[in-house]
């Protein structure tokens, strides 16, 4: 029985192909909640979206955050997002591609943001993550950090934090590690 629907199947999907025009391709169910979910973005003024592969490409985007108030204000922070078959079981991969001196972003990219981790449920959605990153931006958090020196720095010292900030922003070193400017 079930050879017969798939026999039935290829035979429809053949008929389908046969008017000349190229085969469907059936989109995942994470494609499909991904296309929603980027329909309906409501993004701050401060961020917007790009599909550096094309339109076709809607599992792989990136996003641009430019704070508009705190210690990283007026920088500009790009973040690649790879999104699984299986979105949203799984929380997307997001890596930040701006290196930045943060005590939540490493210096590799990695992003320590909760809902990304040990808080991702299903019913969020990309729209949450964006607010997410870009609260990181105005309000960086020591607390639980991947960066320790910068965590540290903030905590310890503001002031020297907004001045590591402000350098590292403007292209320069921040103890033995140099930043591309981002301002």
């Amino acid at each position: 029985m079930i050879k017969l629907f798939k026999v039935k199947e290829k035979q429809r999907e053949l008929a389908e192909n046969a008017n000349g025009k190229p085969p469907i391709k059936k989109q995942s169910a994470g494609e499909l909640r991904l296309h929603k979910d980027i329909s309906e973005l409501n993004l701050p003024k401060t961020c917007s979206i790009s599909f550096p592969n094309g339109k076709d490409d809607l599992m792989n985007f990136e996003v641009t955050i430019r704070p508009d108030d705190g210690y990283y204000m007026g920088g500009t922070f790009v973040f690649s997002f790879s999104i699984s078959s299986i979105y949203p079981h799984e929380a997307p991969k997001v890596k930040c591609k701006t290196k930045v001196y943060h005590p939540n972003i490493d210096l590799e990219g990695n992003v320590c943001l909760n809902i990304l981790r040990e808080d991702w449920k299903p019913v969020l959605n990309i729209n949450t993550i964006i607010y997410g990153l870009y609260h990181l931006f105005t309000e960086p958090n020591h607390e639980d950090p991947l960066n320790h020196e910068a965590a540290a720095v903030l905590s310890d010292n503001p002031s020297m934090f907004e001045s590591n900030v402000r350098r590292a922003m403007s292209g320069g070193y921040v103890g033995q590690t140099y930043f591309q400017r981002c301002m």
